[in-house]
């Protein structure tokens, strides 16, 4: 399998006639998803999706569209920034152990354990050996994650400098984004470089079969959803039987006889058991 380069980050081809076009495709997309959910419940199975960008490549807005429509009680976002103390005295794993979805829950992951391999080593936060060895205990953690039957997605979201420039510029000139710019994300671009050498030392040595990088071109952000929404719910959906349950013969019995109306069910029905 072909490992993924930043350098080969090719454009998407979506184009929409409108921004109701967009929408459209959006909305049915978002409706696929929250289908799939449901299905990921009555199956008791789980999902990991695992989003790592660019700073202001549109991770953010990409997991904003992807669980719009969801049933919020079937998962959580989990939006990691540096340990905390508790955390600093613990291997770094077992924060996100602590995340894991429990049956018919899905996580997903606004950065993750990858900061061990990217920020940590960019910014001298882990010692080489701690970076290197980081490699396999990631490959490893994420083995026992699909071993055990989680569906694991890792999505990275890629922009270019020029791009970046007018996303942090945008940013300091509306009052409703200007927060979402760190000083982190300015000293992170001064390391523009190192970032891009860790980034693609990560794909070669965590893009596995079980664990594949899916990398998406993130400079065009109506696009870039259709994208990542359009993979979520193919992957997700594979082995699933998304199509809704067979509804229980007794329960619409005795739902017909409490209600006193004749209830009719495109479903189909399957008998009560024993």
């Amino acid at each position: 399998m072909s490992v993924p380069h930043l350098s080969d980050v090719a454009p998407l081809n979506i184009d929409f006639r409108s921004k109701s076009d967009y929408e459209k495709q959006l909305q049915t997309l978002q409706t696929r998803l929250l289908h799939i959910q449901q299905a990921l419940f009555h199956a008791g199975e789980r999902a990991i999706l695992v989003f790592e960008g660019t700073d202001a490549s549109g991770k953010g807005g990409a997991i904003r569209r992807a669980t719009a429509l969801l049933d919020p009680r079937g998962f959580r976002v989990h939006a990691i920034g540096a340990p905390n103390p508790e955390e600093q005295g613990r291997h770094y794993l077992w924060r996100f152990f602590r995340h894991l979805p429990p049956p018919g829950r899905i996580a997903l992951f606004d950065r993750s354990w990858y900061g061990r391999v990217l920020v940590e080593r960019v910014e001298g936060l882990a010692s080489d050996d701690a970076w290197q060895r980081a490699y396999r205990e990631i490959t490893e953690f994420e083995r026992w994650l699909t071993d055990d039957g989680i569906k694991l997605i890792k999505i990275y979201l890629s922009i270019d400098q020029e791009e970046q420039n007018k996303r942090f510029a945008e940013r300091l000139s509306n009052p409703h984004k200007y927060w979402k710019l760190t000083e982190e994300d300015i000293r992170n671009r001064r390391h523009w470089d190192e970032y891009v050498e860790a980034t693609n030392d990560m794909f070669a040595q965590t893009h596995r079969p079980n664990a594949p990088w899916h990398v998406l071109d993130g400079r065009h952000k109506w696009s870039t959803r259709i994208a990542v929404l359009s993979l979520l719910t193919e992957t997700l959906a594979e082995g699933l039987e998304v199509e809704p349950p067979a509804i229980d013969a007794q329960l619409l019995h005795e739902a017909r006889e409490a209600l006193g109306v004749k209830l009719t069910t495109k479903l189909p029905i399957s008998e009560s058991k024993p």
